[in-house]
């Protein structure tokens, strides 16, 4: 009578498909990290050019862009801090003020930098400011 022998595969073999399997999910796993980072940053220079042209609409209708303590809920509901448009004729965007990609808060500073009216920040992934990378700070004057 013959014995047949059961042929799969050795615990050593199986251990070196699984390491060749994690190896290849890290790899993939970081290179689609690296696009959502960057699909974020690109939305958040998106939302930042509409609240330029909210503001740009506000200030056509107001005679002067939101003071500091109004903010960019200025854009979305009349204010109700001084100095109190007359001619608010809002809103000026479609949706309340969203977060930005990484939920953090736009900061929106009155006067702005580098003597322009405003200023419209995100710091980036990590929420604070400066940075690098995805942690980088996104600003309306720059692009």
């Amino acid at each position: 009578m013959t014995v047949k022998k059961d042929k799969g595969f050795t615990l050593p073999e199986t251990l070196v498909v699984i390491a060749i399997i994690l190896i290849l999910s890290a790899t993939v796993g970081f290179s689609a990290f690296k696009f959502v980072g960057k699909a974020k940053t690109t939305a958040c220079k998106n939302q930042i050019e509409i609240f330029k042209i909210a503001l740009q609409a506000y200030y056509l209708d107001c005679g002067a862009y939101p003071s500091g303590g109004q903010g960019l809920q200025a854009l979305w509901e009349k204010p109700i801090l001084a100095p109190i448009p007359a001619n608010w004729n809002g809103p000026y965007l479609d949706r309340e003020i969203p977060s930005d990609p990484w939920n953090n808060q736009y900061v929106y500073k009155v006067p702005g930098d580098n003597n322009l009216p405003y200023t419209i920040i995100s710091y980036g992934a990590d929420g604070k400011e400066g940075g690098e990378g995805n942690d980088a700070d996104i600003i309306s004057w720059k692009r």
